[in-house]
């Protein structure tokens, strides 16, 4: 651009990154692990899922909630969590209050 073209920006016109980039900016919070949460009431306020950075071919989801009043993100490649954290958001049931929990070598929400 031009400095003639610049000075004819209707600035006020222009929208802020954050308000069309949501989806890229990273989720505030403490990184925790899921074996940090299980049995612990916490309450999913937001999730997005990307393929997996760990193994080439999955998904990975990150997941914002709050746990005793801190914002924390957790990362997971659990395919249960996935469906079920999709499911409820589809159904418009997001943001929910749940617990973690381990049924033999998978997570689930309860």
């Amino acid at each position: 651009m031009t400095l003639d073209e610049i000075e004819k920006i209707d600035k006020d016109a222009c929208p802020s990154f954050a308000n069309f980039a949501k989806d890229q900016l990273p989720m505030p919070g403490i990184k925790k692990r899921l074996d940090e949460i299980l049995n612990k009431k916490i309450l999913v306020v937001d999730f997005k899922i990307r393929d997996s950075k760990r193994r080439q071919g999955t998904e990975c989801l990150q997941m914002q909630f709050v746990l005793n009043g801190i914002v924390c993100v957790l990362f997971s490649g659990s395919s249960v969590l996935i469906d079920q954290i999709q499911i409820a958001w589809d159904k418009n049931q997001g943001p929910f209050y749940t617990n973690v929990i381990k049924i033999d070598k998978y997570y689930s929400f309860s």
